[in-house]
């Protein structure tokens, strides 16, 4: 009988010690880690990048054109004017500038209604103008035509002096004017200018200042 029991215990022990070999030997599974699954519900921006192109003007550039367009002569009528036009960029936004310009006056008032009279001579019906002047810009910016196309332009104020040869006369003039620069290529601007033109007159028996307004397009390269 002892010895059947000690049989059972010796079996039970052997069977416990080879579970706890096998235990111990059991090589552990390799955990994969899973990739992220994309969230169908997050939608990436696709945006096309605009290629801008700087303008390659630079500051105390020279400027020279030439320009077209209406004189209104007081008492004598409105009349084509047409003139050159040189620029001196000393800044950005400030720059010097000089004009040449001619136009000639037509009938004044007084001799519509009085044909036999004549005020002035038909060789002093030339008007011309010297001016100086200084200019700044005022409000620089872009100018949209469309949707695809920007213009980079400049609104500027001018004030300067010069001589007016009108009635076989020359006369010093003030000037002051308001014009918008449209820079159509790196090289190429567009003018869009009004200016009027002041001195004194005695044509007419009393002297007075006289305003002579030009409204002008014209066209401009640098170098």
């Amino acid at each position: 009988m002892e010895i059947r029991l000690s049989s059972v215990f010796l079996a039970a022990a052997l069977l416990s010690g080879c579970g706890w070999f096998h235990r111990g030997d059991k090589t552990p599974a390799p955990v994969v880690a899973e990739e992220p699954q994309a969230d169908p519900s997050v939608i990436e921006p696709q945006v096309t990048r605009r290629e801008v192109k700087t303008p390659k003007i630079k500051a105390k550039d020279f400027e020279l054109g030439a320009y077209f367009g209406a004189l209104s002569i007081e008492d004598f009528g409105t009349n084509p004017i047409y003139g050159v036009r040189a620029a001196y960029h000393v800044t950005e936004d400030l720059f010097l500038e000089g004009y040449l310009a001619r136009s000639k006056a037509g009938l004044s008032s007084l001799e519509d209604v009085f044909p036999d009279i004549t005020v002035v001579s038909s060789s002093g019906r030339q008007f011309t103008y010297y001016d100086l002047d200084v200019g700044y810009n005022v409000l620089p910016g872009e100018l949209f035509l469309g949707r695809g196309r920007a213009f980079n332009n400049a609104l500027y104020v001018t004030v300067g002096m010069g001589d007016v040869k009108f009635a076989d006369q020359d006369q010093f003039a003030l000037n002051f004017g308001v014009g918008d620069r449209i820079l159509i290529t790196d090289w190429l601007a567009m003018h869009l200018d009004v200016r009027d033109h002041v001195f004194e007159s005695d044509l007419f028996g009393v002297t007075k200042n006289v305003h002579n307004i030009e409204a002008t397009l014209g066209f401009s390269t640098f170098f």
